[in-house]
């Protein structure tokens, strides 16, 4: 399936069908760069927001760089500002962690909905003579996009691994990765994304890559510096030339908004959500790895309006997100 024509598809059908004179709630949802799986599934959800409130509300997706950026911004921009972040990197905000320790106020963040886990991929040209994470030592490689969570999450990780200062980061931003690696300008890179991603599978299919297993003593590094986070398996035949079952660490997502924005409409949108995601589950099977009971592992407070809607769901909330 061609998601990036998807996307496109979705974009057109959400810029153009819309009554100019019908009154409208406008957001905007941000969660990452083009061509990714969340920003597909962003999309995706700004056409499903359209649809199901006949235009009323109208969702504007912007492409992010990450994370990071999703984050910093949350604060400053108005109401109706929905992202996506990992609840980690939420949670360092609100601890005035850096690299958000430029005084805002991140304490006005607020859960709404469960996205899909992030899935680590390393990826690496087959003839790299790699085939462990430790043997990324003297290599070049892109740690992911410039100030994101893939890229912190990487960097961590060879920090751990004692290979920080061995590892030859190329200053590539990741969405030039994939033809990097065709032009043998580096060995590999990191990508964050729900897998299947789309960048992976384009890459697999014109040249010859390898996807690295983490050790359970990796996964567990990981796990213990983040217990958020948890081993995830990439079942083989998942990309072109993947014969073995890839393991790697998943990163919960969730999406946010500020106390700004009204009861109502995280309300709604929250509802439309989830009496949604399996018919979007259809389109992007993504989707089909969330359920509402897993919202109680973001662990940042929930928006009123959002809350409102797990109670009547008869979803259990845990008493510090509420």
């Amino acid at each position: 399936m061609n998601y990036r024509l998807l996307a496109a598809g979705f974009l057109a059908a959400g810029l153009f069908a819309v009554p100019a004179a019908q009154a409208q709630q406008r957001v905007t949802l941000k969660s990452a760069a083009s061509g990714s799986s969340y920003y597909v599934m962003t999309v995706q959800l700004s056409e499903i927001l359209r649809t199901a409130t006949n235009g009323r509300i109208a969702a504007t997706v912007e492409e992010s760089q990450g994370s990071v950026q999703n984050v910093r911004e949350a604060p400053r921009r108005p109401a109706g500002f929905i992202y996506t972040a990992p609840p980690s990197m939420v949670r360092d905000a609100q601890g005035a962690k850096a690299p958000f320790t430029d005084g805002a106020d991140y304490n006005t963040i607020r859960t709404l909905f469960v996205m899909p886990p992030v899935t680590m991929h390393w990826i690496v040209r087959a003839d790299a003579g790699v085939n462990d994470l430790k043997d990324l030592a003297g290599k070049r490689f892109i740690a992911g996009g410039r100030g994101t969570f893939t890229e912190r999450q990487a960097s961590a990780v060879f920090k751990q691994l004692g290979i920080a200062e061995q590892v030859r980061f190329s200053e590539v931003e990741l969405n030039a990765a994939s033809n990097a690696m065709r032009n043998r300008q580096v060995d590999g890179f990191a990508s964050g994304s729900s897998h299947p991603t789309s960048n992976v599978q384009e890459l697999a299919a014109t040249m010859p890559i390898k996807l690295l297993s983490m050790t359970p003593e990796q996964v567990n590094m990981v796990t213990v510096q983040d217990p958020s986070a948890g081993p995830v398996t990439i079942a083989a035949g998942t990309y072109n030339g993947q014969t073995q079952p890839v393991h790697t660490v998943g990163i919960p997502v969730g999406a946010y908004t500020t106390a700004a924005t009204s009861d109502d409409i995280a309300y709604e949108i929250t509802k439309i959500f989830w009496e949604r995601r399996a018919d979007m589950g259809k389109v992007n099977p993504w989707w089909n790895a969330v359920e509402r009971s897993q919202i109680g592992g973001i662990g940042v407070k929930l928006h009123p309006g959002a809350l409102k809607y797990y109670t009547e769901a008869g979803v259990t909330i845990p008493a510090g997100m509420r």
